[in-house]
């Protein structure tokens, strides 16, 4: 006998806001089944109001306030039985961020929670990245986003330290990081990852997705230190709009990835990993994997 419900999961960014709905799918005696039905992704670039204006646009509000409407529409038409909304970095330093999440909750029934930097680490942890996590060997998990960068030690299946910068592919290109914050993050890594002899990558975000895909490796392999220097090399030196034309990219995604690729691999340089896994999740995964632990325990 099968249970099927489905979950869905809002995930307000700084860069886009995206709706996942999944499939939950158990049965007696077998291991849970989390099947992605629809994801929908909105470049709604709040980051470029908040870190350069302090605050949230009227403009983007409302493209703000339409796309939860559709999202509700959405997971309505879909049979939702659960959702979460979380907002992460530029709601979160907004000065009208708690105010536009108040009028969205107002005018759509759509509850944004504004979660800090450790909650969204905590969140995604609690997605499948948890297979990676063999006692053998250790990983430099780092997750890029638009408005910073979150990175988590983990050895011997275990959380060992956490921590967020403000560090995010959106900042950077509008020159908002100081040369400040690039050494904050390197002495953080040489310093908390010092006692072990060898460490991997795992990277996270839409960008490093895009790179895995674009690489044509297959599910589970890892991409080399090198392959990332290639391949910045070559984004680096084509336009913004060849990088439209020629690789594919969304608009969007074509001026991020550059400082998204220095990240990851100035990462792997202060480590001196040799390879970085790619298990393709994120917050909105992990949100649906946190509800489905909350029922469970119910």
């Amino acid at each position: 006998m099968l249970n099927i419900e489905k979950y869905g999961a809002i995930d307000i960014g700084s860069n886009a806001i995206r709706l996942l709905i999944t499939t939950i799918i158990e049965q007696e005696g077998k291991e849970t089944k989390f099947k992605k039905t629809s994801l929908i992704r909105v470049p709604i670039r709040l980051g470029e109001d908040v870190f350069v204006d302090g605050k949230i646009s009227k403009e983007n509000y409302l493209r703000m306030k339409d796309s939860m409407k559709a999202f509700k529409l959405l997971m309505k038409s879909h049979n939702v039985v659960k959702y979460r909304a979380c907002a992460t970095s530029a709601m979160r330093e907004a000065e009208n961020g708690s105010e536009v999440a108040k009028k969205i909750l107002k005018k759509t029934g759509v509850n944004i929670e504004i979660i800090d930097g450790n909650d969204e680490a905590k969140i995604i942890a609690s997605t499948n990245i948890k297979t990676y996590l063999t006692h053998d060997k250790v990983f430099l998990y780092v997750d890029v986003g638009g408005g910073s960068t979150e990175l988590t030690i983990y050895a011997n299946g275990k959380t060992v330290i956490s921590k967020s910068f403000k560090l995010g592919t959106v900042r950077l290109i509008n020159n908002m990081v100081k040369e400040s914050m690039w050494e904050k993050v390197k002495d953080w890594i040489k310093e908390n990852t010092k006692e072990y002899e060898h460490i991997t990558l795992l990277g996270t975000g839409g960008n490093i997705n895009s790179t895995y895909k674009f690489s044509g490796t297959k599910l589970g392999i890892p991409m080399s230190y090198q392959y990332l220097i290639d391949y910045y090399k070559t984004v680096s030196e084509l336009s913004y709009d060849d990088r439209i034309s020629i690789l594919n990219m969304n608009p969007d995604r074509a001026d991020v990835i550059i400082p998204a690729l220095k990240i990851y691999i100035s990462a792997m340089k202060w480590r001196g990993a040799e390879c970085v896994y790619v298990p393709k999740i994120g917050l909105s995964d992990g949100i649906i994997r946190s509800l489905y632990n909350e029922e469970s325990k119910k």
